[in-house]
């Protein structure tokens, strides 16, 4: 009876007071020593069993906490959840108050607080103990367990004022401690502890131990994972900085190809906007020093907000200068401004989008100095041509159209030939001429102290104010030129030279300053001074209108002017010369002011009239 009794309690899990029960009971049954001998020795036996079961129990628990742990480490995604976890279920399975880890601090040279379970104290959560002080800092110093009943009373331990501090805020009493292994390396301690004085045995540090095994592989899976996830970002990082790095080079080897190709055919600015655009994408402008756009591969667009701004500071020693939107990169050759290259692109461009640009704006300096050198040694060419075409000795025709051919002009085309007065900058005026002449395919010089234009497909008026206007324009004052033409050969432009020059000194003597005429703008005198003597021209230039009404009308305006002037411009006289009342001559002369203009009978036009007159009865058959 007595063994099935203890079976049962067992059976229940009863606590241990209760494996008294049957003894007290059979003593008060009055057993004899016998009987109760059997019970205590029955008694012992069951607790002994209950022992082992609660001890299977515990290991069995701690196997579990410790396989799940396991697997929380198989699964690791989070460290600082893991080591809580670690925390935690040290709490449970010791049964104490409080459960913390530290980790090492390396570089300061003392262990912090990384976890804690159970903790109230914020000073207790926050506190950092050097190595060698305290318990916690002599088992990081020495990497052995350490455990203390009372902690206050335990004189092993270097007591601080700060760590006795926070364990006095916190309240603990019995502490156990072990190390963080990482080989032989300690990067923490592992804690249990309880606020009343319980000590720990050999099975709780056991038990310490593995969970700080498991919490230490834990943290080194993390660094390794943290390590590895860097790694990974960095080769990302690296991989794009490559791919970028491989388009820039592709980029700008593209367009160093694309640049050396227009060097080499002799490209131009314009060719230069386009390849860049097509590089670098956006808006390409090239602009000169006075502000004045020579390429735009947007003709329709106006200039880009900023850009004033942005050129404003830009010299031949500057790189790229950037604003909003915008880059923009000297064209330079020396010291010798020649312009600016202006890229708009909402994109921000990198460095080696920006070294494009400046090798654009290199190339394009390049292009401009050749163009500029082809253009002075054609000028020369062609003002040589000239001289020569001019020159009094003879030379072989054949040779000097050969000449011509070799600097794109054709002698045998119609030519109007404009000599002016040069006046201001020589030089100026001269390189002015010099552009004019290469953009229509004519000659320029100066010769005998004034400026001579040959220039093909223009009449000699129209050559004359374009030469004025242009040649002007550079010198900053109005030219005064005399024009012929048209002249093919080059006897026909020696003779127009001759033509023009002489016009030119007319307008001069004339105080015409600032004029361009040819001989048929100077009336009577350039009649005379003319090569060509067309006098049914000149007659036409003055009395058109008159003549051509007579002939539509029938009317004789023209005699009335012949008889007027004969009668020395006495109205009665011209009537009665004419057998017509004075009224109806005074009403032909006011026909006559009608048809040319106010001012006819004024003394220098009325010369005009008179000459012409005389010259019509003589072309009269």
């Amino acid at each position: 009876m007595a063994t099935l009794e203890y079976l049962e309690l067992l059976a229940r899990d009863a606590a241990p007071v209760e494996f008294e029960g049957p003894v007290l009971a059979a003593r008060a049954a009055g057993a004899d020593p016998a009987t109760l001998a059997t019970l205590e020795r029955a008694k012992v036996l069951a607790l002994q069993v209950r022992g082992v079961l609660e001890s299977r129990r515990r290991r069995e628990s701690e196997l579990a906490a410790l396989y799940e742990t396991a697997a929380a480490l198989a699964a690791l995604t989070d460290v600082d959840e893991v080591l809580a976890a670690i925390v935690h279920r040290v709490r449970l399975l010791l049964h104490s108050d409080v459960a913390y880890l530290s980790l090492n601090d390396e570089e300061a040279g003392d262990t912090y607080m990384r976890v804690t379970d159970g903790a109230t104290s914020a000073l207790f959560r926050a506190v950092r103990l050097p190595l060698g002080a305290g318990l916690g800092g002599l088992v990081a110093q020495t990497a052995t367990p350490y455990a203390t009943p009372s902690y206050f009373e335990d004189a092993r331990f270097d007591h601080t004022s700060g760590i006795d501090d926070a364990v006095a805020d916190e309240g603990l009493k019995s502490i156990v401690g072990v190390p963080l292994l990482l080989g032989r390396r300690v990067i923490g301690v592992l804690y249990a502890a309880n606020r009343t004085v319980r000590p720990f045995g050999r099975d709780d540090i056991a038990l310490l131990v593995s969970f700080a095994a498991h919490a230490a592989i834990a943290i080194d899976n993390a660094r390794l994972l943290a390590e590895t996830q860097q790694a990974l970002h960095d080769l990302r990082v690296a991989g794009e900085l490559l791919q970028a790095r491989t388009l820039s080079v592709e980029r700008a080897a593209d367009a160093h190809d694309r640049l050396t190709a227009l060097v080499l055919q002799g490209g131009d600015v314009e060719d230069v906007a386009r390849e860049l655009r097509a590089v670098l994408g956006g808006e390409v402008r090239m602009v000169d020093p006075a502000g004045h756009v020579l390429a735009c591969t947007d003709p329709g667009a106006a200039a880009p907000d900023g850009e004033a701004a942005l050129l404003a500071g830009i010299s031949p020693a500057s790189r790229t200068a950037l604003a909003p939107g915008l880059c923009a990169a000297p064209v330079a050759a020396g010291a010798d401004h020649l312009g600016t290259l202006v890229l708009r692109r909402a994109e921000p461009l990198d460095e080696a989008d920006r070294r494009i640009l400046e090798r654009a704006a290199l190339v394009t300096a390049l292009l401009l100095l050749f163009r500029r050198s082809l253009a002075e040694t054609e000028g020369r060419l062609r003002g040589e041509l000239l001289l020569d075409v001019l020159a009094e000795d003879e030379r072989d025709p054949e040779v000097l159209r050969e000449r011509a051919r070799l600097v794109g002009a054709d002698l045998d085309a119609p030519h109007a030939v404009v000599v002016a007065e040069i006046a201001g900058d020589r030089t100026r005026a001269a390189q002015a001429a010099e552009f004019l002449a290469s953009r229509h395919h004519g000659l320029s010089a100066v010769h005998q102290g004034r400026l001579v234009l040959v220039l093909p497909g223009l009449e000699p008026r129209a050559a004359a104010r374009l030469a004025g206007e242009e040649v002007g324009h550079a010198v900053g004052r109005r030219l005064t030129a005399g024009a012929a033409g048209p002249a093919v050969g080059t006897t026909g432009i020696t003779a127009a030279h001759a033509e023009a020059a002489r016009c030119l000194a007319t307008l001069l003597a004339l105080g015409r300053t600032g004029d361009v005429a040819e001989a048929g703008d100077l009336g009577f005198v350039g009649l005379l001074l003319g090569e060509r003597r067309d006098v049914g021209a000149y007659v036409r230039s003055v009395l058109g209108p008159v003549l051509d009404y007579d002939a539509e009308r029938g009317t004789a305006l023209a005699r009335t002017l012949q008889t007027y002037f004969a009668q020395g411009s006495n109205l009665s006289r011209t009537g009665a010369a004419l057998h017509v009342h004075a009224n109806t001559v005074t009403q032909r002369l006011d026909r006559i002011t009608q048809l040319l203009g106010a001012g006819w009978n004024e003394p220098a036009r009325l010369l005009e009239v008179q000459l012409a007159l005389r010259l019509a009865d003589l072309l009269r058959p």
